[in-house]
């Protein structure tokens, strides 16, 4: 089944060139035209990816995508007007995947939307992450090293998965909270916790340093090339 793109987006002009580039594409998509129903529909419908507004009715774009991030792992490109760092940034750090600015070319959005499906391996079955032996399906939110499932907590998972979307990269105890647990009041040493439980699980399944330490910085999954 072709992937299905949830278009959240209150200004109906720009959702239906979104939609029109989409499905001439191939993708199947829906439309909300607020924040609540974005997320009456992410939850319904689990959608592969997500074109989100920042300045929706109801619940705003920010508090959309840190939803999202409580309850799933669906790749999110925010699309607005704010084009400034910070704003960047913030998309960013609570978990988007990627930032489109408005005004935009519809083909460019495509092209971004299609190079996150093929990273995260999301195409409508599912998004299967590797890491060495670790393998992760994020839709039945299982892990499993050698066919074996490791039992994980739900913030366990969040973090792995997380991390395995760039397993190379070093992410600071802002980055995990902001992106696992948003809305929360965790500290660094919370994150810790988590991460040492994780290490110790994955140990126990035969595969040892990972998440890797990273001495004053944060955490990285994976040390090798």
């Amino acid at each position: 089944m072709t992937a299905l793109a949830l278009i959240a987006e209150d200004d109906s002009d720009i959702a239906d060139i979104l939609r029109a580039y989409l499905e001439r594409e191939g993708f199947r998509t829906v439309h909300a035209g607020d924040g609540r129903v974005a997320l009456d529909l992410h939850r319904a419908l689990r959608p592969d990816i997500v074109l989100l507004d920042v300045g929706m009715p109801h619940i705003d774009g920010w508090e959309v995508l840190a939803q999202i991030r409580r309850e799933a792992e669906t790749p999110v490109i925010m699309i607005t007007a704010l084009d400034q760092d910070i704003d960047k940034l913030q998309a960013l750090r609570i978990g988007a995947d990627d930032y489109v600015v408005k005004p935009f070319n519809p083909v460019e959005v495509v092209a971004r939307l299609r190079a996150i499906l093929r990273r995260t391996g999301g195409a409508g079955g599912g998004a299967v992450l590797r890491v060495g032996p670790v393998e992760i399906d994020t839709e039945s939110h299982i892990a499993r090293v050698g066919g074996r499932e490791i039992p994980l907590t739900l913030t366990e998972f969040r973090l792995l998965v997380h991390m395995a979307r760039n397993p190379h990269r070093v992410f600071s105890r802002g980055d995990l909270v902001d992106a696992c647990l948003p809305g929360s009041d965790a500290l660094d040493r919370t994150v810790d916790s988590h991460i040492s439980k994780l290490r110790r699980k994955l140990e126990e399944a035969g595969v040892s340093g990972m998440p890797a330490g990273v001495r004053g910085v944060g955490y990285r999954l994976s040390s090798g090339a």
